[in-house]
C-alpha cells in the first residue's frame, strides 16, 4: 500500500501483497491440489449443501475418537460487524488494559489530546497482538494470578493523533510523533490477579515493564559480531535497539517469552537498491516505499541509504525474560531472520527444544528449529543459551503427503561462498535467500503454527494468497486466488502423543480445514456437512489450544474477505466432530482479533483487540470502543474472556 500524503489505514497486512520471493519451486497451491485429488479417491469428498459446494466429512485419521475434549457446548455466536465486542451467551469479556493505560509506575493517566514519547513509554502501547499468561509465582501452574505479557505490533497515527488525517498526512506528522510511534511499539508486561471472578491490574507491580524501540538489546547466536549487523551506533554487531512489528509468539518451558518480529521492512526509507545490502533487503521487501515513510525523516537510522545494516537487526526472535524486570532482551539468531510469525516451543522426546515458525508472507516458508542441547530442570539460568545452538530447517511439502525438513546451515548443498554464504551468519541474515536455494515450498502466507498438547500434531494456519495465479497451478486447483486460508495438519514421525518425534527430518501433512463458505461452490471450502451458517470463517491468522486439545481460530480480514467481523471459531480436532468449528466471539468494525491465551485450568481466556476503528480517522472513527466516548478515540486493548458463574471456556 502506498500512503500518497492522504490517509489511509496502515495495516501490516496489506503490504505482503507485494509478494517477494522470486523462486520458481513448484508453488503449494498445485501440491495440495495432487493431495486433495488423492484425498478424494481414497476417502471421498462429498457434495455438501445445496450449491453443490465441495466439502468433506473429516472424520479422524484413526476412524475412531480418541476422547480428546468433552464437545464444545457453548451456544454458537451469530455473526456481525458492529460497533462493540460479542461473545456468546453465557460469557462475558471484560476490558483489562487499553492502549494509554498506565503501565510502569509513575505514568500519566491517558490524555490523547497532550501525549507525549514520556508518557508513552510508561502507558500501555498501541495495536496489542500476541499474550502470553506467564503464572505467579514462576513454575506454578497458577491461573488467577500472574503477568500478561503483549507485543504491540504497530501504530496507526490517523488514529492516534488528532488533526492529521488527510491530505498531506505524511508532511504533518512530527519528530515528537514519530517518538511517540517509536514508544507504542514492542511489549508490555503487566502483573494481573483475579478477584471475585474478575481480571485486574496489580497497580505499581515492580514487574510491570514497556519495551519499546528504544530498549537496548543484546544480540547473540551465529549472527552476533557480524559485520553485516554493525552500524554507526554499534560498533560490535552485538547489540540492537529497540524491537518492531512484534506479531507473534511463544513462550518458552523456562518461562521466558518469545516475541516475532514481522514487517520491519515498512519502516526504513531511502535507496535500499544503493546499499551493499540490496539483494538482502529486496528480498525482504525493502523498496525504498516504507508505509511510515516519516521514520526515516526524522531518525536517521531508519534511512537505508545512511544506516544500511540498520534492517538487518531486526527481523528475528527476541527472548524476554518478564519475571526480571530489569533483564536485557536478547535477539537469537540462531532462529533466523525472516518475518516471523510466532515462536511456538514444545521439548521433544529426546529432550531438546523444538521451535516452529512461520514466514509470513505470500510465498514463503514453514520453518523449524532444533536446539542442539537438551532443555535442562535445574533452573532457568540452565537454558540461557540454549537458543544459540541449534538447526535451522524449512520445510518443502510432497504432493505424496511427507513433508521434508531441510537444514539451513552453512557449507551444506548451495549454502556456500559460491552463493554468497560465508558463514552461518550470512545464512542467518539471508534466512529467505538460503530456503530458496534448498527448494523450500511456497505457502500461502505461514501465520501461526501450533502443537496440539495432547496429540503432538502441529497445526499450521495459511491465512490466505490472492496473488496466487492460475498459471502456477494445475489446472483443476481449486484455491488460486486464494482469498480464504486453509490450515494443515503436520504429524511428526513416530505418530500421535508421547512417541511423536518433533526432531525427525521427516513429518507427514494433511488438509484440515480449507476455509470459505462451503454454501458457494467456488470458494471450494471444505468443512464437516454439520457446520451451521454462522460456523464457517475466512482467514485463519493465529490460533491456540485449551488443555483438552481443541483448536481455537482467530482472523484477521473476514470483513474485506466475507463481510463479517473478525473473531474466534473452536473445534475439536479428533472424533465424531472434527474439524467443525464454531463461532464464539468477533469484535468491533475495523478491528482484528489476535493472540488467544489460555490459563493453565482453561477458565479464562485473553484475547487481543486490534486497530479498532481501521480505516477512519480520529476525529471520525467508525466506533468507540471500548470507551465509547467523544472525548476518546478506538484503543487497542486486551479482553478477558470468562464463564458466567465460573466453569472452563467453551464446555
Amino acid at each position: 500500500m502506498t500512503l500518497n500524503h492522504t490517509y489511509e489505514p496502515i495495516h501490516v497486512r496489506d503490504s505482503d501483497d507485494r509478494a517477494v520471493n522470486p523462486t520458481d519451486s513448484r508453488p503449494f497451491a498445485e501440491i495440495l491440489e495432487t493431495r486433495l485429488a488423492r484425498r478424494s479417491m481414497l476417502r471421498g469428498l462429498a457434495a455438501v449443501a445445496a450449491a453443490g459446494a465441495i466439502g468433506a466429512t473429516l472424520t479422524s485419521r484413526l476412524a475412531l475418537a480418541t476422547g480428546m475434549g468433552n464437545g464444545l457446548t457453548f451456544k454458537e455466536l451469530g455473526k456481525g460487524n458492529d460497533e462493540t465486542f460479542h461473545v456468546a451467551e453465557g460469557y462475558r469479556g471484560d476490558v483489562l488494559i487499553r492502549w494509554g493505560d498506565p503501565v510502569v509506575k509513575g505514568a500519566p493517566a491517558f490524555d490523547p489530546t497532550k501525549q507525549t514519547a514520556k508518557a508513552q513509554a510508561m502507558q500501555f502501547g498501541y495495536n496489542c497482538d500476541f499474550i502470553a499468561f506467564q503464572p505467579l509465582p514462576r513454575g506454578s501452574a497458577a491461573a488467577d494470578h500472574g503477568l500478561l505479557a503483549v507485543n504491540h505490533e504497530y501504530t496507526e497515527p490517523g488514529l492516534m493523533f488528532p488533526g492529521i488525517a488527510g491530505e498531506g498526512m505524511a508532511d504533518k506528522i512530527t519528530r515528537e510523533m514519530v517518538d511517540i510511534e517509536l514508544a507504542a511499539h514492542g511489549m508490555s508486561i503487566v502483573e494481573i490477579r483475579r478477584e471475585d471472578g474478575r481480571w485486574q491490574l496489580v497497580k505499581d507491580s515492580r514487574l510491570n515493564r514497556r519495551i519499546t524501540m528504544e530498549t537496548e538489546m543484546m544480540v547473540s547466536g551465529p549472527a552476533a559480531g557480524h559485520d553485516r549487523l554493525k552500524t554507526s551506533a554499534d560498533r560490535t554487531g552485538k547489540k540492537a535497539r529497540g524491537t518492531v512489528n512484534n506479531c507473534a509468539g511463544g513462550v518458552t518451558p523456562w518461562g521466558t517469552v518469545l516475541t516475532a518480529e514481522e514487517n520491519f521492512h515498512q519502516y526504513f526509507a531511502g535507496d535500499p537498491a544503493a546499499t551493499p545490502e540490496a539483494a538482502n533487503h529486496k528480498r525482504l521487501g525493502l523498496e525504498g516505499k516504507p508505509e511510515f515513510p516519516w521514520w526515516g525523516k526524522h531518525h536517521a537510522r531508519f534511512d537505508v541509504t545512511k544506516e544500511p545494516n540498520e534492517p538487518n537487526r531486526f527481523g528475528w526472535i527476541v527472548e524476554i525474560d518478564p519475571y526480571d524486570p530489569k533483564s536485557m532482551p536478547v535477539k537469537r539468531t540462531a532462529l533466523g531472520r525472516f518475518k516471523h510469525e510466532g515462536a511456538t516451543t514444545l521439548i521433544n522426546k529426546d529432550g531438546r527444544l523444538v521451535v516452529y515458525s512461520g514466514d509470513d508472507q505470500r510465498f514463503e516458508y514453514v520453518y523449524r528449529f532444533v536446539s542442539e542441547a537438551k532443555v535442562g530442570t535445574s533452573s532457568p539460568a540452565a537454558n540461557r543459551n540454549l537458543l544459540d545452538k541449534g538447526t535451522l530447517s524449512v520445510a518443502k511439502f510432497g504432493e505424496d503427503g511427507t513433508l521434508a525438513w531441510m537444514p539451513l546451515v552453512y557449507g551444506r548443498g548451495p549454502l556456500t561462498a559460491a552463493n554468497g554464504f560465508n558463514s552461518q551468519g550470512d545464512v542467518l541474515i539471508d534466512t529467505r535467500r538460503a530456503a530458496d536455494l534448498l527448494g523450500a515450498t511456497p505457502m500461502d502466507r505461514p501465520e501461526e503454527i501450533e502443537a496440539n498438547p495432547v496429540s503432538g500434531v502441529v497445526y499450521a494456519i495459511m491465512t490466505n494468497n490472492n496473488k496466487r495465479k492460475l498459471e502456477q497451478i494445475d489446472k483443476g486447483n481449486p484455491r488460486a486466488d486464494n482469498k480464504y486460508g486453509h490450515i494443515l495438519e503436520l504429524i511428526p514421525a513416530g505418530g500421535r502423543g508421547k512417541d511423536a518425534d518433533h526432531a525427525a527430518e521427516i513429518f507427514t501433512w494433511d488438509v484440515f480445514i480449507l476455509a470459505g463458505d462451503p454454501t458457494n461452490p467456488e470458494h471450494k471450502a471444505m468443512y464437516p456437512t454439520e457446520v451451521s451458517a454462522d460456523g464457517w470463517f475466512v482467514t485463519p491468522d493465529n490460533c491456540t489450544f485449551d488443555s483438552k486439545g481443541r483448536l481455537w481460530i482467530a482472523t484477521d480480514g473476514a470483513a474485506s474477505a466475507a463481510g463479517f467481523a473478525d473473531g474466534i471459531w473452536a473445534c475439536e480436532v479428533d472424533g465424531p466432530q472434527r474439524g467443525l468449528t464454531k463461532h464464539f466471539l468477533h469484535v468491533p468494525k475495523g478491528a482484528e482479533m489476535c493472540g488467544p491465551c489460555f490459563t493453565a485450568d482453561d477458565t479464562s481466556l485473553f484475547v487481543a483487540v486490534q486497530h479498532p476503528g481501521e480505516g477512519s480517522s480520529f476525529e471520525k472513527p467508525v466506533t468507540r470502543w471500548p470507551d465509547f466516548s467523544d472525548a476518546l478515540p478506538p484503543r487497542p486493548s486486551v479482553v478477558a474472556v470468562t464463564r458466567d458463574g465460573g466453569g472452563t471456556i467453551g464446555g
